[in-house]
């Protein structure tokens, strides 16, 4: 007996013709869907996301198929991912039958269905089937049982999962009616090999032939039904993610991470600054709203959320799409509220653990943006403070600029006024410059550089602060005046190469300030130091030591600079002991976003959170890389009850204390 099947089996060929008349009718009312959305995602500014043609179509493709983003963690990640794999045989297996038996067949009368491919295509797609059921009912578990906190159920997802559970139960249902008629009487060796149709055909084993006939057709056209409803539900459900996640791949930034666009702050037409209306944000701001699929990922991953404060990543992005769709003129940051945008950190969690590639964090800076540029708005008294001190003395301290470089006396190291020529140009920042605890990172920094033989050469009273705090409050103006004088600066002296030890430092000089004319190298000193160990200009002594490892946000998840720092610390002797989040996943110490200059009064302190991770690990000592995160870290220590259980250093301390004589 041949080992195949009769496609349209009982339903007969006379079904084709209506059968793609209404897959069409269905397929025009998912674009038609769509098609309306366009309205709301244009009331956004115009923004070029396609260049790049062909590496954003690569890149698309890989992440929907790879679905590495998914699985990225095991919250539900795995289910989905499994579930997608499975949904993707049943579709590509359903396409073959039908290129089968409406083309293959009757025009090639060639059967490709038959055999041993059969026989492992039933076996696939069965298998598919069972998986995607069996993914299907954990997503349904963790949503509707277990409830994870912050995750939200809406009607929506009643919809979404009632129709896949009938979509996929009806098809094996089918199949069982199909095979008590045919396999279980005809070809029982060959039923074996559709597992979860057998199941299903134990059901109507019973039945006489001609109730299976009548069964059978009422489940065809239930199911067929069915996935056209999926079909036509796409756009108006959250199954559109389905398309605009995908889509969201193909728009993603090609920019380095945390590229903020640079205002021309000359140009005298423009009349508003930052976003205060949908009509202020981009086509891409109100396209990430319908990429979202309400995952909570970056929601359980912010810093300010997990603290308490009124932010929440996931909760901005659905605000935007409500506003867009529902109330375009109304009031966005009055929506969103001051208190959500002046709690964010910009550690970029949220952004490096999101699925669809929605971009949080520039939404946020661009309100912040017009709070601070259009209404002089600022998180408190004490940051008007800081930024009126940066505008006057170039430091948040308020101390004299003349004073910047004393830290330095007695420490070979050259002022650029002085002498300029030097190997590189040391970017000190305004902790290490003023600040007695990072001072000692300053000066230890030197003690290495000098055993390495190389000429070092400071800035003194003429640096200024980067710019970088005042940037992510959202004073922009501020930032490019304080930049401007800098790069200036810089370029008189013909830098050659800047190193800095402070990663917010390295991150505006390496990236902001290329769009304001700098185009230096520029190196974070863990990298730095990496290099001259692995080329042997310098060399350490090994002393054993255990420690957990913070990795700063703005070098990890900004720079990808994950590595680097821990093949120093393991060169210089330290068994490391890791913190439950660490590397792309570390916890924020509180400082970025400009909030080292601001107060936390909202909710619990974060680097009290993040003190309370480090002691978890039993470890002794917690390694740092930032002036941010020691200064927030010797704080969180105090105000969190960890002194004398835990110690913070710097990654230059520890190798400075090692330099082999």
């Amino acid at each position: 007996m041949e080992v195949s099947r009769q496609i349209y089996w009982n339903i007969g060929h006379g079904v084709v013709i209506p059968m793609y008349i209404l897959a069409i009718a269905a397929i025009g009312s998912m674009v038609w869907g769509f098609w309306q959305r366009l309205p709301i995602w244009r009331q956004g500014k115009a923004l070029d996301r396609c260049n790049r043609y062909d590496e954003r179509i690569k890149r698309m493709l890989s992440e929907v198929f790879s679905q590495a983003k998914i699985y990225r963690v095991t919250d539900g990640g795995i289910f989905h991912s499994v579930f997608f794999w499975s949904f993707l045989i049943l579709f590509a297996g359903t396409m073959l039958v039908m290129v089968q038996a409406d083309f293959f067949t009757p025009l090639l009368q060639i059967n490709i269905l038959s055999g041993e491919f059969y026989k492992a295509f039933s076996l696939v797609l069965d298998g598919a089937g069972i998986l995607a059921f069996v993914m299907l009912a954990g997503l349904f578990i963790r949503r509707f049982v277990i409830q994870p906190k912050g995750l939200e159920i809406v009607k929506d997802d009643y919809i979404v999962l009632q129709l896949l559970f009938a979509i996929l139960i009806t098809g094996f249902l089918v199949e069982g009616v199909r095979m008590a008629a045919t396999e279980l009487q005809q070809n029982p060796a060959l039923a074996r090999y559709s597992p979860g149709g057998l199941l299903a055909a134990q059901l109507f084993a019973s039945l006489t032939p001609g109730s299976l006939l009548v069964t059978h057709k009422i489940f065809w056209w239930l199911h067929f039904v069915l996935v056209l409803g999926f079909i036509c539900a796409i756009p108006y459900t959250k199954l559109r993610h389905i398309l605009t996640t995908s889509a969201n791949a193909f728009f993603a930034p090609f920019e380095p991470k945390g590229s903020i666009a640079t205002i021309n702050m000359e140009d005298d037409t423009v009349e508003q600054f930052g976003a205060a209306a949908i009509a202020d944000l981009t086509w891409k701001d109100l396209f990430d709203a319908d990429a979202c699929t309400s995952c909570k990922r970056c929601q359980d991953r912010c810093p300010a959320f997990v603290t308490d404060k009124p932010l929440s990543p996931m909760k901005i992005v659905k605000q935007i799409g409500e506003l867009a769709e529902g109330n375009p003129t109304g009031n966005l940051i009055e929506t969103v509220s001051q208190d959500a945008l002046w709690s964010c950190t910009t550690c970029r969690a949220c952004q490096d653990i999101c699925p669809a590639n929605i971009e949080h964090v520039n939404k946020i800076l661009e309100m912040r943006r017009n709070l601070t540029l259009m209404e002089g708005a600022f998180p408190g008294d004490e940051v008007k403070t800081a930024v009126n001190n940066i505008e006057v003395n170039g430091n948040p301290f308020g101390l004299a600029y003349a004073a910047r470089g004393d830290w330095a006396d007695g420490l070979n190291i050259s002022l650029m006024a002085e002498n300029c020529e030097v190997d590189i140009l040391y970017f000190v920042g305004c902790y290490a410059s003023f600040d007695k605890r990072n001072e000692a990172i300053a000066r230890n920094f030197i003690t290495i550089c000098s055993a390495a033989g190389i000429k070092v050469g400071i800035l003194g009273k003429e640096e200024k602060c980067c710019g970088e705090p005042v940037r992510k409050l959202g004073n922009e103006y501020l930032y490019q005046m304080t930049a401007a004088e800098n790069i200036e600066v810089i370029k008189a002296y013909g830098v050659k190469k800047i190193v800095a030890t402070c990663p917010h430092c390295f991150n505006t000089l390496a990236r902001d300030y290329k769009d304001l004319g700098l185009d230096v190298p520029v190196e974070h000193y863990s990298t730095y130091i990496n290099t001259l160990l692995n080329t042997n200009r310098l060399s350490l002594t090994p002393e054993p030591f255990s420690f957990t490892y913070h990795d700063s946000c703005y070098l990890g998840r900004y720079m990808d600079i994950i590595d680097q720092p821990r093949a120093i610390l393991s060169r210089a002797g330290g068994i490391i002991t890791e913190m439950d989040k660490s590397g792309y996943d570390s916890f924020c110490c509180s400082a970025g976003g400009g909030r080292i200059i601001a107060e936390e009064k909202l909710g619990s302190k974060i680097s009290e959170v993040r003190v309370k991770m480090a002691t978890d690990t039993g470890a002794p000592l917690l390694v740092s890389n930032c002036p941010f995160c020691l200064t927030m870290f010797e704080d969180g220590i105090k105000t969190g009850g960890a002194e004398g259980q835990l110690q913070v250093r710097d990654l230059a301390e520890i190798v400075a204390e090692r330099i082999t004589a």
